[in-house]
């Protein structure tokens, strides 16, 4: 407690880094470390630090269009893009129209995905560049 000089690399359970409300919208790509839970809508690029502990939580209400690279992520609302994460659970409500990347992959009955499921063994590094329009 307190004078303790250790540092703690694993998130404590219940902690929350960020959080974007069911009435929230952002516009743009963001980074994030730690915990990162989605009520609202996010329109652009979610990434997160390379730490490998990042979880993204995507509620049932919750929205994200653009593409995903995280470490670990529960989907249970609307994604409108490619994910890449290393462990993947999809709830009965989540739907995806866009790429799955996934090393381990958890999909309850229900669950949405239109778009290619590839298992990894190494997940990407980094995210396809999304090509021109002509």
């Amino acid at each position: 407690m307190f004078g303790d000089k250790k540092s703690s690399k694993s998130m404590p359970a219940g902690t929350v880094e960020c959080l974007v409300g069911e009435r929230m919208s952002i516009t743009g790509d963001i980074k994030f470390a730690g915990s990162f839970i989605i009520e609202g809508r996010i329109k652009g690029t979610v990434i997160a630090d390379d730490a490998g502990d990042a979880v993204l939580k995507l509620y049932e209400r919750g929205q994200i269009e653009g593409q995903v690279q995280v470490p670990q992520a529960e989907i249970h609302g609307e994604m409108l893009g490619d994910i890449v994460a290393e462990k993947l659970v999809l709830g009965a409500t989540a739907r995806i129209r866009g790429n799955v990347y996934y090393r381990v992959l958890e999909m309850a009955a229900g669950a949405q995905v239109n778009g290619q499921m590839v298992h990894q063994d190494e997940p990407r590094k980094q995210l396809a560049k999304p090509e021109a329009s002509t």
